[in-house]
């Protein structure tokens, strides 16, 4: 029979080695977002990844309390950047020859990998997880096109094969879920991340977003279909619907003539596809105008057209498409911008400015122009182009026919590349 002395001394000894285990670095894979890995696999989980992925290094000895304490702080970075970097956790007590090369020797101790040809670096911050997580985020890389009133109608134009995914944001910079989405394997490939901070007010107003942050994206030949985010704002759940449309991505670049090292885009830019009013020119006059059918709207401008003006005509635009649809009629809304397009100013000679033509540019080419009346007292405003169309749709508009039948040259624009 056993003593009671003795029970409780086992008793004592079972409860300091329980308070022993407790006190030692577990990471379990149920509990813990972080990848604990060996010496033997650390080519195949962190330097393999090199060129597309950006890791970080937890050191350990179990046995350290430092470490121990270190545990809940660097999980935090796990949790947060998961599906974003690898958050990884070597154990120097199992591995300390690798610990030994590596050049730590305390611990705890991060060593931060960015993508090459950036060498690893010691984290020489503070060891809790709001320094950690930034330096590592910091080194996400950043494939995002940041989207002005500029570059908008190009950014979604270009690649027609690749989606256009757009996050509208009240910040001033693209988080960090943003950049590694951006940056994904397979995304940065098939897909385009577009950045567009709350003050461009037009791009803004272009896309109807009232509220931020908003995610939108516009994929199709014609960039024709438009969708919108409303899951959880999070990255796995933004990768899983970004994933249900990256395939289409077909590959961006293609080998200039030659094979020379030079690459193009398989389709230039055609923002007039996208605009709600496109510009008339030399360009893009076939697929805005003068090929298919139905009446061009012409609206002529000495300068650009203002978003007020873009507003006046698309609402003209559904108005009027409203009313024809029972008719099989069709007409397509455009600008023009007679200080370049002088030709065209001449054919017009408008009494005043802003004012409008309707075109027709089948069989022989016709147009009948807004009246400014007698005195120019009639403006070229949403009331006098309904009256322009209303005499149309009623045959009574008197059409003036384009001398010798063909079109005035097109004013020859510098090709300014747009910055995406």
């Amino acid at each position: 029979m056993i003593s009671p002395s003795r029970s409780l001394i086992s008793a004592l000894a079972l409860c300091g080695l329980g308070g022993a285990r407790a006190a030692s670095v577990e990471i379990d894979a149920m509990k813990h977002d972080i990848q604990q890995i060996t010496m033997s696999n650390f080519d195949g989980v962190i330097s393999k990844f090199r060129d597309s992925a950006v890791s970080s290094l937890w050191f350990f000895k179990g046995d350290n309390k430092a470490d121990v304490s270190f545990l809940d702080e660097y999980n935090k970075v796990a949790a947060d950047l998961k599906g974003m970097a690898k958050v990884c956790a070597i154990s120097c007590t199992d591995w300390p020859l690798f610990c030994e090369k590596q050049g730590v020797k305390e611990t705890p101790a991060v060593m931060i990998y960015p993508t090459n040809p950036m060498p690893a670096f010691k984290y020489e911050g503070k060891m809790e997880s709001k320094g950690v997580l930034a330096k590592v985020a910091r080194f996400i890389p950043d494939f995002t096109t940041k989207v002005t009133k500029e570059n908008v109608d190009a950014f979604i134009t270009t690649d027609p094969t690749k989606p256009k995914v757009l996050l509208f944001s009240n910040k001033k910079t693209p988080p960090t879920i943003w950049k590694a989405l951006s940056s994904e394997t397979v995304f940065k490939r098939t897909v385009k991340f577009g950045f567009v901070s709350e003050d461009e007010k037009d791009v803004v107003q272009k896309f109807k977003v009232k509220k931020f942050p908003a995610v939108i994206m516009q994929r199709g030949s014609k960039a024709e279909i438009k969708e919108t985010f409303s899951g959880e704002m999070k990255f796995t759940a933004l990768k899983d619907w970004v994933n249900l449309h990256s395939e289409s991505g077909m590959g961006d670049k293609v080998a200039s003539a030659g094979g020379s090292a030079q690459e193009e885009s398989i389709e230039e830019s055609k923002p007039w596809l996208v605009q709600e009013v496109p510009e008339l020119t030399a360009k893009s006059q076939g697929d805005v105008c003068f090929k298919g059918e139905g009446l061009c709207v012409i609206y002529l401008k000495e300068g650009e057209i203002t978003q007020a003006e873009t507003d006046m005509l698309s609402g003209l635009s559904k108005k009027f498409t409203s009313q024809l649809s029972d008719r099989g009629a069709k007409m397509k809304w455009m600008w023009m911008n007679l200080a370049i397009e002088t030709e065209y100013k001449t054919l017009f000679e408008p009494a005043m400015l802003p004012s409008a033509v309707v075109f027709n540019p089948h069989k022989r080419l016709r147009f009948t122009k807004l009246d400014h009346g007698e005195d120019n007292e009639v403006e070229g405003d949403e009331q006098s182009l309904t009256n322009l169309l209303d005499k149309v749709l009623g045959g009574d508009a008197r059409f003036k026919m384009v001398p010798g039948q063909k079109l005035p040259g097109w004013a020859k624009r510098d090709a300014k590349k747009t910055e995406l």
